[in-house]
């Protein structure tokens, strides 16, 4: 079996040894999606990426697509600017293969798989927990290349204010204000933010801008009484945004908007029956609403989830997590004329272990989905690592992943009640090495074989008599590697990371579009005592737009400078350059992206 850039593999490969700093790293963040238990970020055997608070700040990202672009295997394709369509890759999956929650919930819409990553700003974001791989034995349909947890602000701070206020290319306006306050029993907070932008043109062709606004809150009153342990929240991003029709009467472009609201609701109980015996029961509600305003097109989710897990720890080497999750989803939309309602549950049980036994790590896990429509389907993941020494660690991997067609694939356009899951299995070695106690590498590569994928057959072509419909008809191989270098001296850090992979459709030979085989991220921060600076680095080759065309996406390189001062305790001033110098590229034909653009802000912290 080979892989791709091999040469660039050795190279990497053979410069790990010679790396040396002399500052610590600091405690690993810990990580709760990679096995739905809190275990440190350089002990989980899956591939993770941890974006931190001190990370997004840094970075003064837009959105949240903004924010995973900056790491390599996970390519981004946008239809224009703020607030337009965004579609994300893992690993060269489909974008939707990607399950992305809120706080631990499903967020996916069920019209259409991929998440409205555009609309979740990062104001409101404490971190983003990135874990790369098939996790469906543990979160069900859509996980198939990776799983993405982001968990909301405010923070752990025991009595807390904040506001900030900025702005800049393209109109922009933000303002934001967040206030929590914790005891040792009852902790409750709130937060809001506001964005505002004139935009750009999202086409081409036309030169007509187009704004965005979104308005986010977040709320939250937890409470604990004696071992039992309360807590309930509402996260929202509501708000319009603008973009162009193509008048097929006039062949020109004309303004249109739109209203979205995305959700999430939950009550959250967690107790301990017993010493070694943790309870929680996870009740939730998540909505995905999008309106037309100019046609009577829109889309509506709705999805109520109970889920309850059980975590036993057996010994100390030793735990099992347990649990089942009941779904009730209500999907209704109606687009181009085609319409449904539809109502379907999903109910599922879960089991893992997770077993340390010296140098060896051992983790097994398995679910069992009872589908409504696709009846009962199951799904599974082996993972071990063993430990060479104190600093290195060898890991492989086996997992399966799939996804149940969503309402759009059976009943919008073209839509085939006849449709099976899209299938997947995952096979995956790496590395792990700690270069002494200021810096770490690694190594994964992996295959990754998705079957009966879901793709729009036309057998008469679109001006035919006889009318095209969605069928399982293709077939996807991946198989790539990837490495890391991560390290930090004094007030120093950086990172690189590459990623050269082939993902490609068996079916018919062609490369998967929108995704690159080659990608490269860098980043490189200075934090002193008052001032800070930091620079970011993206470059991909090109891509093929979509899998009806022959254009093709040209390779580009972007550079981001970000700096920060502290004006004294409680202020602090923050700006940022985004595509230094002024490149021109593409995310998808025909769709503008952001020139050379500045933005600064002020934020006051204060203490209650």
């Amino acid at each position: 079996m080979s892989y791709p850039n091999q040469s660039l593999l050795a190279i990497c490969l053979l410069a790990v040894p010679s790396l040396a700093l002399t500052e610590t790293l600091g405690s690993p963040p810990l990580v709760v999606s990679a096995t739905r238990t809190a275990q440190a970020a350089d002990e989980t055997l899956a591939p993770v990426i941890i974006i931190t608070r001190d990370d997004i700040e840094r970075s003064q990202a837009g959105d949240v697509a903004n924010l995973l672009r900056l790491h390599a295997g996970l390519d981004i394709g946008r239809n224009g600017g703020p607030g337009q369509p965004v579609s994300l890759f893992i690993r060269g999956t489909e974008s939707n293969h990607t399950l992305v929650m809120i706080d631990g919930v499903k967020i996916n819409p069920g019209t259409i798989g991929g998440a409205a990553l555009h609309n979740i700003t990062p104001e409101m974001i404490e971190r983003i927990e990135i874990v790369k791989g098939p996790r469906s034995a543990l979160y069900g349909s859509e996980a198939i290349g990776g799983v993405i947890n982001i968990i909301t602000r405010p923070g752990e701070a025991a009595r807390q204010w904040q506001v900030t206020a900025g702005g800049g290319s393209f109109g922009t306006r933000q303002a934001g204000a967040a206030m929590n306050l914790h005891n040792e029993s009852l902790r409750a907070g709130v937060a809001l933010h506001h964005l505002s932008t004139d935009g750009f043109s999202p086409i081409t062709a036309a030169k007509i801008d187009r704004g965005h606004d979104n308005t986010t809150m977040k709320a939250y009153l937890g409470r604990q009484w004696g071992g039992v342990d309360v807590e309930a929240s509402h996260w929202q991003a509501s708000g319009r945004t603008e973009y162009l029709t193509f008048d097929y009467v006039t062949l020109g472009y004309n303004p249109a908007d739109e209203d979205f609201t995305n959700s999430v609701s939950a009550v959250k109980v967690s107790a301990s029956p017993a010493t070694r015996w943790t309870s929680t029961l996870h009740l939730s509600n998540a909505r995905d609403d999008l309106d037309q305003n100019q046609v009577p097109d829109f889309s509506h989710t709705s999805r109520n989830t109970l889920d309850w897990q059980n975590d036993l720890q057996l010994t100390d080497r030793q735990l099992v997590t347990a649990g089942i999750t009941l779904t009730r989803e209500d999907t209704e939309a109606l687009v181009y004329g085609s319409g449904f309602d539809q109502t379907t549950d999903v109910n599922a049980a879960y089991l893992q272990d997770d077993i340390t036994l010296d140098r060896h790590h051992v983790l097994a896990a398995v679910r069992h989905t009872d589908h409504e429509n696709f009846g009962g389907h199951d799904s599974w993941d082996l993972e071990y690592g063993y430990a060479l020494d104190d600093a290195t660690r060898l890991t492989a991997a086996v997992g399966t992943g799939f996804r149940a067609p969503d309402s759009t694939d059976r009943f919008g356009y073209g839509g085939n009640t006849l449709l099976r899951p899209e299938r997947s299995r995952n096979i995956e070695v790496g590395m792990k090495r700690a270069l002494g106690e200021q810096q770490n590498a690694y190594l994964n590569v992996f295959h990754n074989t998705i079957t009966d994928l879901i793709d729009y057959f036309d057998p008469d072509g679109w001006l035919g008599s006889l009318p095209g419909q969605n069928e399982n008809i293709a077939k996807a191989r991946i198989r790539g590697v990837e490495v890391g270098h991560h390290w930090r001296s004094g007030p120093y850090t950086g990172r690189v990371e590459v990623i050269a992979q082939q993902p490609r459709n068996e079916t018919t030979g062609e490369p998967l579009p929108r995704r690159a085989e080659h990608s490269l991220t860098a980043a490189l921060a200075y934090q002193g005592v008052r001032c800070g600076a930091g620079i970011d680095v993206v470059a991909q080759d090109e891509r093929k737009d979509t899998a009806y065309s022959t254009a093709i996406n040209a390779g580009y390189g972007i550079v981001n400078l970000n700096a920060s001062y502290a004006l004294g305790k409680a202020w602090r001033l923050s700006g940022k350059v985004e595509n230094l110098f002024d490149k021109s590229y593409a995310l998808a034909d025909g769709y503008n992206t952001a020139e050379r653009s500045f933005f600064v802000e002020l934020r006051y912290s204060g203490s209650l």
